[in-house]
């Protein structure tokens, strides 16, 4: 049985959503604030299978829980409901390292097939990690067929590999965990390494925002994406700017400047 705890202040829908989450077998606890989510988390280590997260809470609003938890290396996977939509707010989630949202006002059999979406994608990487087994490095930029049919889930270039179905990066010896978010986000890139990906792409297929929206949050999100990958993330080789368009992710080092 899955446990997921709802962050929402407003008690009348928390209770609404415990009710019916718990008719479809889940086991559900509810925290009112930011401040009491982050205790049951971090402080006293209570184990989740999700978290459903409003973004407008008192004191620690959403942004802030979501980004405590990713600093202090916890990945259960984050829902968060943003207040009627607001592309600010779903960028900020994203760069705050939430796998997903829901805007309000929102149907429950749609919160629910989410919360779904998510536990499915934690059992299977549980499952990847118990069939995983020791392997020779993969030759550079060699993008290796997996468990899924034709579908990429280990890419390695420059001494790196990412791993998109474990949500992991590694690199001179470090293992460093991602959001689906950012996994996604790079999946996006490699599969069309070489090619100039605009910002445009990245906001509709990858997150999903079909309007006019600052894309300043897009160059944030790779700002902290090339510390990741880049030597050195002022002077980027793989994660290239495209001034006035996008980004270029290239497998082997190319230049060093900026077009």
């Amino acid at each position: 049985m899955s446990n997921v705890l709802i962050v929402e202040d407003e008690k009348h829908l928390a209770d609404g959503l415990r009710f019916n989450l718990e008719a479809e077998g889940y086991e559900v606890e509810t925290a009112a604030d930011g401040e009491t989510a982050l205790l049951l988390l971090l402080e006293e280590g209570r184990s989740f299978d999700v978290v459903v997260l409003d973004v407008m809470l008192p004191g620690a609003d959403g942004f802030h829980v979501a980004a405590e938890l990713r600093h202090a290396g916890s990945f259960v996977p984050v829902l968060m409901l943003t207040a009627r939509g607001r592309p600010e707010d779903v960028l900020r989630g994203f760069e705050s390292g939430a796998d997903d949202y829901l805007p309000k006002p929102f149907e429950l059999a749609v919160l629910i097939a989410r919360i779904g979406a998510l536990l499915r994608r934690r059992e299977w990487l549980r499952h990847d990690r118990e069939a995983a087994k020791p392997a020779a490095a993969a030759p550079a930029s060699k993008v290796e067929d997996e468990r899924r049919g034709d579908e990429p889930e280990t890419f390695s270039f420059d001494g790196k590999s990412i791993d998109f179905s474990a949500l992991e990066l590694r690199t001179k010896g470090r293992t460093l965990r991602l959001t689906l978010m950012e996994a996604e986000f790079l999946r996006h890139l490699v599969r069309r390494a070489g090619q100039v990906v605009s910002r445009k792409s990245l906001l509709e297929e990858v997150w999903g925002l079909h309007e006019d929206t600052d894309t300043r949050a897009i160059d944030n999100f790779v700002v902290r994406l090339r510390k990741y990958i880049e030597d050195e993330p002022s002077r980027p080789r793989h994660l290239l700017t495209v001034r006035g368009v996008g980004y270029r992710f290239v497998a082997e080092v190319e230049s060093e400047r900026e077009f």
